[in-house]
């Protein structure tokens, strides 16, 4: 296959850092542009790093020259409660975000842009599994966050439309892994982190937000990785949308006994239940037969070896006082 010049935006990210290291193992040149904004901001050596603001215009022009396809992670996020403390924020930044890199690809005449959406466009969403047309019949999002996923879905075809920019859309389902510290602060992290470090401090018992009936399907972040690099380089992925993900449905109350128990606590699975918040989906599963049948891909890790590894990690990472 040949060898394409990438550009990722938000390569130092959570997601966008894997795409990375992916991306440089085929051999591609990779290009990063990220302002590491981000405390576990990670950079791989072997690709050609521009620190910019990817919103400011011009920066983003000059990191778009000699690109053939741009992988689009760079966002405002975070967990639930970042989502309802920074609304105004995380709409105000993603669309100057969508602005500045639209409009670049388009000056710089690349073959492709893969927008990195998120399974929060299907929050209103209320048949299961989700499929991707579903889209077009659903309410949109109650969330900030949601509605500015898809409003960056949007600049896809309308770009697309007006400039005929190919694009992909790429929506992965509850990311998870190693390289995503928890945070202090209530729903700022994403969920499996966050029971991590809780259990690691000593929480007993467990607090979890909610009544813990949330369903909710993982997706280890290689497999996210390896499913937006195949969308981005198949002809069947150009001018479509594809979910990302597992459809093997957990609900957190058993995803925090299963941490639990992986974890080797002695003390009986105990939970106190806390108020959750305004925008917490009761259930968000995704239909994955498309991007198998179209794309050929499908994850291939395990969830109990993901959670493992995970926990592993930040054992480690609490030990050398990394959190």
């Amino acid at each position: 296959m040949a060898k394409k010049r990438f550009l990722i935006t938000g390569g130092a990210g959570f997601i966008g850092s894997e795409i990375v290291r992916q991306l440089l193992s085929k051999g591609h040149y990779v290009r990063v542009a990220d302002n590491l904004s981000k405390k576990d901001a990670q950079i791989d050596k072997r690709a050609d790093f521009y620190k910019v603001d990817i919103t400011n215009g011009i920066e983003a022009e000059n990191a778009f020259k000699n690109i053939d396809i741009c992988i689009n992670a760079a966002a405002k996020i975070g967990g639930i409660g970042y989502f309802h403390k920074y609304p105004a924020t995380i709409l105000s930044e993603n669309n100057k975000i969508y602005s500045a890199t639209f409009e670049a690809a388009v000056k710089n005449k690349i073959e492709r842009i893969v927008y990195i959406s998120s399974s929060m466009v299907f929050e209103s969403a209320v048949k299961f599994p989700s499929k991707e047309e579903d889209i077009e019949k659903i309410p949109p999002p109650v969330s900030s966050y949601g509605f500015s996923k898809l409003t960056g879905e949007w600049y896809c075809r309308s770009f697309y439309d007006q400039y005929k920019l190919p694009y992909s859309i790429c929506r992965p389902f509850n990311a998870y892994g190693v390289n995503e510290f928890p945070e202090r602060e209530i729903g700022y992290a994403h969920v499996i982190p966050d029971l991590v470090r809780k259990i690691l401090s000593g929480q007993y018992p467990l607090e979890l937000l909610g009544d813990g009936s949330q369903i909710r399907c993982f997706t280890h972040v290689s497999d996210v990785a390896s499913g937006v690099i195949a969308v981005s380089m198949h002809p069947k992925g150009k001018n479509a949308d594809f979910n990302v993900g597992s459809d093997k449905e957990i609900k957190m109350k058993d995803l925090a006994n299963k941490i639990w128990n992986l974890m080797g606590i002695k003390k009986p699975f105990k939970i106190k239940y806390i108020k959750g918040f305004k925008y917490d989906i009761k259930r968000r599963v995704p239909n994955v037969s498309k991007i198998k049948r179209e794309i050929g891909w499908q994850p291939s890790v395990k969830f109990e070896d993901g959670l493992s590894e995970v926990i592993t990690w930040l054992k480690n990472q609490k030990t050398q006082g990394n959190f």
